[in-house]
């Protein structure tokens, strides 16, 4: 039935459930814990011979109900919801990778995950090898017998580089390893990483998902043997996404596809705007007719942010300027 609605109705219905109540909104339950028909009920359910709740580190009805939306956004089978984007990224390396194991990354990842790798992930014996996020021959030649993960994210954050993510499974797919993607930038309204080979898409829901500045959040999304793995390492590690941010985000994900189709407008028409002017060196926008790898642009989608690069000296006066222009209508007085 999903394959026949559109991304609009699914972010408003997919995976929607109604209690005894009837409720119209998706409810919330805050509780730490659940209930038992019976000892032998709880006893059931503690080991797995039946489905249900026992503890909301574990599993709680609103943050599945979150997971299981953005699974059928992205076209997976199963998802773990976990506390933030960073959690995301750390459970989908270290329930896969273990000491001796060899990573191969792009070059070309947000700031706050090259710290993880570099500072955390290398420390538990995972080798790890840094190639160009564009140079297909690069991830090729990276691999080793013990190769186990490819990890990248596309479009890369901040220069706007795409990568080939059907080379890349397949890379990936001949040496037995994994293809992990951080689709955060694109959302699965713009992207479907799994669609094109990738064994797993990570988002930070903290950023567009939530898209208004409420709540912190990431999600997982792949196989169910996989999301099966993932779950027990996010339960083990306590990264479970609370259910009050599972029921904020609920709400940002039913008006993800209209802010995605605005900011697509809106970026293309400030990166237009931004190369003409004397003070930009150059503008990374993947949007561009011109962008390097505008043919794989056009396999994924339009994206809706950009980066830009100022000329040497142009730096202090246009981002004054920037940041008076932009500023907040005052506050109402108290």
């Amino acid at each position: 039935m999903n394959g026949e609605l559109h991304p609009e109705t699914l972010a408003i219905r997919g995976a929607k459930e109604q209690t005894n109540y009837n409720e119209h909104n998706q409810a919330l339950f805050i509780t730490s814990s659940f209930m038992f028909d019976s000892a032998a009920d709880g006893a059931a359910l503690f080991k797995g011979e039946k489905a249900g709740f026992t503890y909301s580190r574990t599993a709680n009805p609103t943050t599945a109900a979150f997971a299981k939306r953005i699974a059928i956004l992205e076209g997976g089978e199963a998802a773990v919801a976990t506390s933030t984007g960073m959690a995301a990224i750390n459970a989908a390396l270290l329930t896969f990778l273990s000491a001796g194991d060899h990573l191969i990354c792009s070059r070309s990842l947000f700031g706050t995950t090259m710290g993880l790798l570099n500072n955390h992930i290398a420390r538990f014996g995972i080798e790890i090898s840094f190639v160009s996020q564009t140079d297909l021959d690069e991830w090729r030649a990276a691999v080793r017998p013990n190769t186990k993960m490819l990890f990248l994210e596309t479009p890369s954050n901040p220069l706007n580089e795409v990568a080939d993510l059907e080379q890349l499974a397949d890379i990936a797919h001949q040496a037995g390893a994994l293809l992990v993607v951080d689709n955060s930038f694109l959302t699965p309204i713009l992207q479907q990483p799994l669609k094109f080979g990738a064994d797993l898409s990570v988002h930070s829901a903290t950023k567009a998902i939530d898209g208004q500045g409420r709540v912190q959040g990431g999600v997982v999304v792949g196989r169910t043997e996989l999301m099966q793995q993932v779950q027990v390492y996010m339960n083990a590690c306590g990264m479970s996404m609370a259910p009050f941010h599972a029921w904020v985000l609920l709400s940002g994900v039913e008006t993800l596809p209209l802010r995605i189709a605005q900011q697509c407008a809106n970026a293309d028409k400030i990166a237009e705007w931004l190369r003409r002017q004397p003070q930009i060196e150059r503008v990374y926008h993947s949007g561009f007719a011109d962008h390097p790898q505008a043919e794989l642009v056009k396999n994924s989608s339009p994206e809706a942010a950009s980066s830009w690069r100022l000329k040497s000296g142009a730096g202090r006066k246009p981002h004054g300027n920037c940041s008076t222009a932009l500023k907040s209508s005052p506050k109402p007085p108290t």
